[in-house]
């Protein structure tokens, strides 16, 4: 599936288009691929799947960028795969419009989420 983003997620500028492939038998686990730089690459968790009561509120502003389907996006959070576990980045969750293939790394406001949740402690 095609991922476009809105604007290049934090610390990878100048990179906008992306694939996202699911990874054969790991159900809800997604490599999102630079298709410019087929090297740079990101682990994604399905949301509804690995953290099902994550619920971030979005403002008004992000929501605003993301269009009218937002309540149809799908929600991911990245992982970070590590010798002491896998950690989730729960303040910046990735919402991707199916039908559209747009989406955004979305950094959300107050404190309220960690960057690095490890996994069994997210879901």
């Amino acid at each position: 599936m095609r991922a476009s983003f809105l604007t290049p997620p934090p610390g990878l500028a100048p990179l906008t288009d992306f694939r996202l492939e699911q990874v054969s038998g790991a159900e809800g686990l997604f490599t999102l691929i630079s298709t410019e730089q087929p090297e740079v690459r990101l682990f994604l968790l399905d949301a509804a799947t690995y953290v099902p009561d994550y619920s971030p509120h979005l403002s008004d502003t992000q929501r605003e960028a993301l269009g009218p389907d937002v309540p149809s996006a799908q929600l991911f959070v990245v992982a970070n795969p590590g010798a002491g576990g896998t950690t989730v980045n729960l303040a910046a969750p990735i919402v991707l419009d199916p039908a559209t293939g747009h989406c955004a790394q979305l950094i959300l406001e107050g404190g309220d989420y960690p960057l690095r949740a490890a996994l069994a402690q997210a879901a």
